[in-house]
């Protein structure tokens, strides 16, 4: 994981396309396993494909941010406005896999 003195990451653990337009990303985590320390500067929808429980653990010392854990439930589609850096933690039981597609305009 990366540290929150401006060392951020990737928003997933590998491109899967990109273009003009979008960028795709897929999040695959195993139980306990943590992303990279990241922050979302583009609005995003997610699709969740596998997985039952994900927290959003935000930077040691950044009291503007939140920690939030959830129940997620494969198949939903989600909207995520811009704003927010985190790291993604699978607190869950089952392998956490989403496909990210980051809008670029």
């Amino acid at each position: 994981m990366s540290d929150h003195t401006g060392q951020l990451g990737d928003v997933g653990t590998a491109v899967l396309f990109e273009n003009e337009r979008v960028k795709v990303w897929e999040m695959d985590l195993q139980p306990g396993q943590e992303s990279d320390l990241h922050r979302h500067d583009r609005d995003y929808i997610l699709v969740i494909i596998e997985g039952d429980r994900i927290a959003g653990v935000p930077p040691e010392g950044v009291e503007s941010e939140h920690y939030i854990e959830a129940d997620i439930q494969p198949g939903k589609v989600y909207y995520q406005r811009s704003g927010g850096t985190e790291t993604a933690r699978n607190v869950g039981d089952q392998r956490y896999y989403e496909t990210l597609i980051e809008l670029k305009d």
